[in-house]
């Protein structure tokens, strides 16, 4: 997300902190796992011509992206792919474009789009309102040349575009970063057009559904179930394809990262909507839509893990920098406000709170969750 600032009657946002982003996905591997998860659907995937269709509901800096194109190469090396990404932020827009160079060139039948579209105009790449409609920004981009190093090239000479494309203004009642004007770019291998045409988006609503939708940490933890689903759950699943499937991936705070958390803030209740009331609000949400199926995982399987990067020797002599980082990402997880950790770090005891903890556990390690939806015909 985008770093806003706030003005007067905006909530104080830590989640959106570029630089505690960037130390948090850096110094944890919270990304290949989540990647890892999702590439366990890959086998349950039944695309149909003219390409396996993938929309990832938040694609960061590409991270959970770039490793799910690889194994969907390695899984699919012949179809043709349609990746569409969601994204408001400018920096990580740029950030995520920086990782395509390698996937054009192992898979060159591969569509990429970025926009910045909301949720319930992205699937479509298409804006809702009229007047929106009339100012979509799009480019259309054949990148040339067949090697890596050719379409790296060209993706570093986007920053104008991304520039134009990707302003934001914070929302007056949220602070939520909105888009000024709609916009998606549009990449392809130009030795690849004339295969790719009917894969390429034209200026129409998208109609086809898709194969494979990744939702992860797609939302702020403490909005309310109900919330999560109309904005984001529920348009999501409505833009499956038949026999598609999406991947839903949230936190859960039953793990040490949450003791730091609580260490300081006791009262704290950063995650109340655990995946089975998501699930149960969404099958309010759908009603009458029999098409849509929840799978409700065994414990095992819904839940995985990921780590803090350390030394072997770290943990056993815990250095100032290690500390911190193991206390960004526990508040960075918990979405904790940039006031209250102000606050918290006035005196060290949130460094002994880390310290204690990190020494409890042997390092530091969080528990995410996952759900499955599905859309599948009657028989």
């Amino acid at each position: 997300m985008t770093s806003q600032t706030p003005s007067a009657g905006q909530p104080v946002r830590f989640f959106d902190s570029r630089e505690k982003y960037l130390l948090f996905v850096t110094t944890t591997d919270e990304k290949w796992a989540i990647a890892q998860r999702i590439n366990e659907e890959l086998d349950k995937l039944k695309p149909s011509p003219p390409a396996l269709r993938l929309f990832d509901a938040g694609m960061g800096d590409a991270s959970v992206l770039t490793h799910v194109l690889r194994a969907m190469h390695d899984r699919f090396p012949e179809i043709p792919f349609l990746a569409v990404a969601k994204e408001i932020s400018m920096e990580d827009v740029r950030l995520g474009l920086e990782k395509m160079a390698d996937r054009f060139a192992e898979h060159p039948q591969m569509v990429l789009v970025i926009t910045n579209m909301r949720y319930s105009e992205a699937a479509q790449l298409y804006p809702q309102k009229a007047a929106e409609q009339s100012n979509l920004k799009r480019w259309d981009i054949a990148l040339e040349g067949t090697t890596a190093k050719h379409f790296d090239s060209q993706l570093r000479d986007l920053t104008d575009i991304i520039h134009e494309g990707w302003q934001t203004e914070p929302s007056p009642k949220t602070g939520n970063p909105l888009y000024v004007n709609p916009a998606m770019i549009v990449l392809y291998r130009q030795d690849q057009k004339f295969a790719l045409d009917a894969v390429i988006p034209d200026e129409k609503p998208l109609e086809e559904g898709y194969d494979l939708i990744m939702c992860a940490q797609p939302y702020r933890s403490r909005t309310p179930a109900e919330k999560k689903v109309k904005t984001v759950i529920s348009p999501m699943a409505k833009s499956l394809a038949w026999d598609g499937r999406m991947i839903v991936v949230q936190s859960t705070g039953y793990d040490p990262g949450m003791e730091i958390v609580r260490k300081i803030w006791p009262d704290e209740m950063p995650f109340p909507t655990p995946r089975h009331d998501i699930i149960e609000a969404l099958k309010k949400e759908l009603g009458d839509h029999s098409e849509y199926h929840c799978c409700v995982t065994a414990e095992e399987n819904a839940l995985f893990k990921y780590r803090l990067h350390s030394l072997p020797d770290e943990i056993s002599n815990i250095g100032t920098s290690a500390l911190l980082a193991a206390w960004n990402a526990a508040v960075y997880v918990a979405q904790m406000p940039d006031n209250k950790i102000d606050q918290a770090m006035l005196d060290h005891s949130y460094l002994d709170a880390t310290r204690e903890v990190v020494s409890k556990h042997g390092g530091l390690w969080f528990l995410n969750e996952s759900f499955v939806i599905t859309r599948e015909k009657s028989d």
